[in-house]
């Protein structure tokens, strides 16, 4: 990636230019094949094909205002993989929440494992892996945790979760 993202900033703008006109492109067609149509079935084309043009420009907001830029991306699976390989993380599915980050999905799982723990279904070593991997994941995703979040966090983390913040902080 020695480009910086420049080559593939400039493939992500040719792919949206090429799907800005594929939607252009539907809605005209749309209208030129409206009488051949029956109402329903314009009405929910058209209205796919907005919804996927509003997706677009939420995406160019999104990348307009900094918010999203495809080396942030990328540099999240980096860590994702940095994770993996350095076997901080155990957990494919927590793995795949964090590159794609999905902080709510997180939050979602460490919810059911307090559910699965309370009831007998997972037990407390698993529990306090997982755990301490979401938890850290949050944490990398930016997202605040509570007291006794982090609490539980420096009281279990080990050393290879240790040596992956050490890693992600190079890294950023």
């Amino acid at each position: 990636m020695a480009s910086r993202g420049a080559t593939e900033t400039s493939k992500l703008k040719q792919n949206l230019e090429e799907q800005l006109d594929r939607l252009m492109q539907q809605l005209q067609d749309l209208e030129e094949c409206r009488e051949e149509l029956d109402a329903d079935e314009y009405e929910e084309t058209k209205r796919e094909t907005l919804e996927q043009l509003n997706e677009i420009n939420d995406s160019l907001k999104k990348i307009m205002s900094g918010d999203m830029t495809l080396v942030d991306e990328l540099s999240a699976m980096q860590l994702a993989i940095q994770a993996a390989i350095s076997q901080a993380f155990k957990t494919p599915e927590v793995i795949r929440m964090f590159a794609k980050k999905q902080p709510r999905q997180l939050r979602t799982r460490l919810a059911e494992m307090d559910r699965d723990l309370m009831v007998g279904k997972l037990g407390r070593d698993l529990y306090t892996q997982q755990k301490v991997e979401i938890l850290t994941a949050l944490r990398k995703l930016g997202e605040k945790l509570t007291p006794d979040d982090e609490t539980f966090l420096s009281a279990n983390a080990g050393a290879a979760l240790s040596q992956f913040e050490r890693v992600s902080t190079d890294l950023g």
